[in-house]
């Protein structure tokens, strides 16, 4: 659970102060440096706005973060497992290698005992790990450089085509098809709740998504499509504001987003999408209950169109919006990801003062996970 941990600020302190009770039960991923720590690292202590903590090495790996080289943060599993020890070498060793389960076979491991060794210590298997280091290593590449050899070399691919297939996979294009700079760009920003892809201009943000929505890359050519110069592939200042409110918002910190957005639509679905934003974080709506809010109590099949027609995911939050009986409706970002928002967003609801706490329009959420008549189409 996300907010198992103590808060933001108390973690902060316990990493300035190098706090060793925390050694092993939360780590600090610091967005500046793409690394992640002890609590008791020995390097030079980042700013608190870069900071988040998680509980367990896998979701920093899943966030996004790679192991800091002082600290060390894989050695107690490696001291706890030679198992753990010996593929973690060869991952460092050879960090682009494209392993799959034959090399260990061939190496003598038996699957099952790495598999459970390693969701056991990290939450995730080897071959996820390494697929995730090396998928990262390229994007990140690609946006520093604009390099797509260079991009394709680190992500640990062997031919070209093998690189565009799997970004194609994800965003719908060639890496060539995004070029440095243009008045759109897209970056990657990762999260406790998988990786997203932002695509902003200087001023505004026009699309966030979870990187497994199938709509995407359908998405992304549209936006393509009316944008002089199409889509480029880099980072700006709303991309960072971006970035750092979704930290914030995942430590606790922050439930409601000021990022710019910039929505184009019809006026009925700006319409629905400005009342989306007015629901606080913690409470929940079903369909009949938005349209009735923006007077147009028949218009729920509308409203459900436009909320599935949203781009920016979580900071218009379309995952707020669930079946008038409780059950979570569809999710572009999937089932299991709208219900954990709703928990995680509960804890906001819970810390606001009780006369602060609106009773009106708020919907229990069902035991038993339902898709509604919107299907996977509603973000």
């Amino acid at each position: 659970m996300l907010f198992d941990l103590p808060d933001h600020d108390t973690l902060y302190q316990a990493l300035l102060a190098r706090d060793a009770r925390y050694d092993g039960q939360a780590y600090v991923c610091v967005a500046s440096t793409g690394v992640f720590c002890r609590l008791t690292c020995p390097a030079r202590k980042p700013l608190p706005e870069n900071c988040s903590f998680h509980a367990t090495i896998g979701a920093c790996i899943e966030a996004g973060f790679r192991p800091c080289k002082r600290c060390h943060p894989l050695q107690a599993a490696a001291n706890a497992d030679p198992t753990i020890a010996a593929l973690l070498r060869l991952l460092d060793d050879d960090p682009q290698r494209r392993w799959s389960e034959r090399d260990l076979e061939r190496m003598g491991y038996d699957l099952s005992t790495v598999r459970r060794s390693f969701k056991r210590h990290f939450a995730m298997t080897f071959l996820d790990m390494a697929r995730q280091r090396r998928l990262r290593e390229g994007f990140e590449t690609l946006v520093d450089t604009g390099r797509v050899i260079a991009a394709q070399q680190d992500a640990g691919f062997d031919s070209p085509s093998a690189f565009r297939a799997a970004f194609a996979r994800i965003l719908g294009c060639a890496p060539a098809d995004l070029t440095q700079g243009g008045l759109l760009v897209a970056d990657w920003i990762a999260t406790p709740l998988g990786d997203m892809v932002a695509v902003c201009s200087q001023t505004h943000l026009h699309l966030l998504e979870f990187i497994e929505r199938k709509a995407l890359p359908t998405e992304l050519q549209k936006l393509s499509e009316t944008t002089p110069g199409g889509i480029g592939i880099g980072r700006n200042r709303i991309t960072e504001q971006a970035r750092s409110e979704l930290q914030a918002f995942f430590d606790g910190r922050l439930p409601r987003f000021e990022t710019p957005i910039h929505q184009p639509g019809s006026a009925f679905s700006r319409e629905v999408w400005a009342e989306l934003r007015r629901i606080p974080a913690g409470e929940t709506r079903s369909y009949a209950q938005l349209a009735e809010a923006i007077g147009r109590p028949s218009a729920t099949r509308a409203v459900a169109r436009a909320n599935g027609a949203n781009q920016i995911a979580l900071m218009v939050p379309c995952h707020r919006v669930i079946g008038a009986d409780g059950s979570l409706t569809g999710y572009g970002g999937g089932l299991w990801r709208k219900q954990r928002l709703l928990e995680i967003e509960a804890q906001y609801r819970a810390a606001r003062p009780v006369g602060n706490r609106p009773q009106a329009g708020i919907l229990p959420i069902s035991s038993e996970m339902r898709t509604g008549s919107s299907g996977s189409s509603t973000p």
